[in-house]
């Protein structure tokens, strides 16, 4: 009999809660999912609604307030963040932050830049091997080897996209998180960015989670598709799947919305529910959703299968 893959991250009921005046923001709120080793997961939903508290959590940046994050089948999420970066887990995942220009050390070079976790996270400290390591990840990125010794406000904003993936990849991880890499970019550079990914997937068989406002570049990169709202995932299916047929009353109004959508815009009505103390018994969507009706306010809906692949939290999904 074989033995079913174990997924490379699994989230478990994972949730973040900030303490404000009067209660806790539910930033994050009892996610679950899995990735399996070579997927390209876009995880997509309005400003506000989690996904970065969701990957500041799975980079062990900051600690969850309740659940479990495994990786390669440990539970990374019980090891405090401030303990994290010594791990030997750290190196395997990494991440390409949305703007270089702020991300990148204006004042050190590119090279330096790629150099850095070579040594911090590999433990490579011969010069000889660092400069090899440097020149390789730069050929494997396409960055030209004049562009090296320049500073960040020296190079394109192609460019500085490019020694930020490299220095993403400098320590071989598993599992890379790419929070809106091309966001930054002008149009045409976005295209030879997403290229550059999509190929580096290929060859290197690296994990992608891509968080991302651009549903065009989500369709066209990733395999899987998770909608957050209001710190729930509310829609999780294949990506050609979730496109054509969006279950969620959300998700279809996200993708009516999409610059060149071939339906007719979805409006929604009234105001986003406040993240602060929400009540369980609510649907978070409820007062937005152009087809809530009583039972929503009554009863929150879970996440629940409506065929092997394709998951949706609403009492009425559009199952067409």
């Amino acid at each position: 009999m074989t033995t079913p893959a174990r997924p490379l991250l699994q989230l478990e009921n994972l949730s973040k809660r900030y303490p404000v005046p009067g209660g806790s923001l539910h930033a994050v709120d009892d996610v679950s999912f899995a990735i399996m080793r070579g997927e390209s997961v876009g995880l997509v939903g309005e400003s506000g609604c989690g996904k970065s508290t969701l990957t500041t959590l799975i980079t062990r940046l900051a600690d969850p307030t309740s659940g479990h994050i495994l990786f390669h089948g440990a539970h990374i999420g019980d090891i405090p963040a401030a303990d994290f970066a010594r791990r030997p887990e750290r190196a395997l995942i990494q991440k390409v932050f949305q703007d270089p220009t702020d991300s990148l050390n204006p004042r050190i070079t590119a090279a330096d830049s790629i150099a850095e976790p070579v040594r911090l996270l590999r433990r490579i400290t011969d010069r000889a091997r660092v400069r090899a390591r440097v020149a390789e990840l730069a050929d494997l990125v396409a960055l030209p080897p004049l562009c090296l010794d320049r500073f960040p406000h020296q190079l394109s904003g192609g460019q500085r996209a490019r020694v930020g993936i490299a220095r993403a990849l400098a320590s071989e991880p598993s599992l890379l998180i790419l929070d809106e890499p091309t966001a930054a970019l002008d149009v045409s550079v976005q295209a030879v960015v997403l290229k550059l990914l999509a190929d580096l997937r290929d060859r290197l068989g690296v994990t992608y989670l891509f968080v991302s406002h651009d549903l065009h570049v989500v369709k066209l990169l990733c395999t899987r598709v998770l909608v957050m709202y209001l710190g729930k995932i509310v829609e999780s299916g294949p990506a050609e799947q979730l496109f054509a047929y969006p279950k969620h009353p959300y998700t279809r109004a996200l993708l009516s919305a999409a610059p060149g959508a071939h339906v007719a815009r979805i409006p929604l009505a009234g105001e986003a529910r406040s993240p602060v103390n929400p009540d369980p018994y609510t649907c978070r969507f409820h007062g937005r959703c152009p087809q809530g009706r009583p039972e929503c306010e009554q009863s929150a809906p879970a996440l629940t299968p409506t065929t092997p692949a394709h998951s949706v939290s609403c009492h009425f999904p559009v199952l067409a």
